[in-house]
C-alpha cells in the first residue's frame, strides 16, 4: 500500500531545514506532528526530598535539552548559583549546544558524547574524582545506571521532570499510513489513549531497540527500524521505505 500520511510522536520541529520537511516535499507526502508524551517538572521541594545538595556536585550529566532546562529551572527556584568551575558531561552535541541557552559555552568545561549514553560513558569514566548528579526524567533507560556503575563514579539520579501522557481523543477518528515512535513511552501513550487499537494497515516506524521491544510486546509489527547501519535517521530510513512502496 503507498504511503500518504504519516504522524510523527515528538514536536513539530522549529527549524525550517528538518528532514521532515524535506522528506514531505521529496516524496509528496503528509507529515502531522503530535507528541504523544510530554514532560512536566517537578518542584524544587521534590526535589529537596530527593536528598540533592547542588552544592555537593561537580560535575553535571546531561542526557536530554530536558534536562538541561529543568537543572536550571530547579537551580534557579533553589537560589543555587551554578559554579563556573562545573563540568557539564553531554550526551549528543545537540545537548551541548542547547547548554549555551544558560552558559557562556567557551568558558565551561563541557564534555560531549557522540550520540548515545555508550559513546558518552569513556569520558565519564575519565573524571572519576568528580561527584556527579543526572538530573533526569522519571522514564530513565536502564541503561544509563548499568553503565555508572559498571564504571565506578560517584554518581545521584534525581528526577526533576515526570514523562506525561498525552490526551489524543481527538485522533480518535484519523487514519496514518504510517506512525513514528522513539520512545517505549510513546507505545505506552498509544494503548493508553486507544486501548482497542488494531494495526491492520498502519505500518510502524520505530527508532531504537528499545521501541522496537515496546511495539513486539504489544503484539504490533514493526516495518520500518532505524537507525542501522546504512539507515542512521528516521527520515532516511522512511524514504527508503517511501521511495520502495509508492513505486508500486
Amino acid at each position: 500500500m503507498k504511503v500518504k500520511t504519516i504522524l510523527v510522536s515528538q514536536p513539530e520541529p522549529k527549524v525550517e531545514n528538518s528532514p521532515y520537511f524535506d522528506l514531505q516535499d521529496r516524496q509528496k507526502v503528509k507529515i502531522d506532528f503530535r507528541p504523544f508524551i510530554h514532560v512536566e517538572g517537578v518542584t524544587a521541594k521534590e526535589v529537596r526530598l530527593q536528598k540533592v545538595d547542588f552544592s555537593s556536585y561537580t560535575a553535571i550529566i546531561m542526557t536530554s535539552r530536558n534536562a538541561v532546562d529543568h537543572f536550571f529551572r530547579v537551580a534557579d527556584e533553589m537560589r543555587f548559583k551554578v559554579p563556573d568551575s562545573m563540568k557539564y558531561f553531554c550526551q549528543s552535541e545537540a545537548v551541548a549546544f542547547y547548554l549555551q541557552k544558560y552558559v557562556v559555552y567557551r568558558k565551561r568545561k563541557i564534555y560531549v558524547g557522540k550520540r548515545n549514553f555508550q559513546d558518552l560513558s569513556p569520558l565519564i569514566k575519565k573524571y572519576k574524582d568528580e561527584n556527579f548528579l543526572l538530573p533526569s526524567s522519571d522514564k530513565l533507560k536502564p541503561i544509563v545506571p548499568l553503565i555508572l556503575d559498571e564504571i565506578g563514579v560517584k554518581w545521584k539520579q534525581a528526577v526533576f521532570y515526570n514523562t506525561v501522557i498525552s490526551d489524543l481523543s481527538d485522533l480518535a477518528d484519523v487514519y496514518y499510513d504510517i506512525l513514528v515512535f522513539f520512545s517505549p513511552s510513546g507505545i505506552e501513550s498509544l494503548f493508553h489513549n486507544f486501548p482497542n487499537f488494531k494495526q491492520n494497515n498502519t505500518r510502524i516506524a520505530v527508532f531504537g531497540n528499545t521501541t522496537v521491544k515496546a511495539v513486539e510486546n504489544k503484539g504490533l509489527r514493526v516495518d520500518i527500524s532505524a537507525p542501522t547501519s546504512e539507515m542512521p535517521s528516521m527520515t532516511m530510513a522512511l524514504n527508503k521505505y517511501i521511495q520502495k512502496v509508492n513505486k508500486k
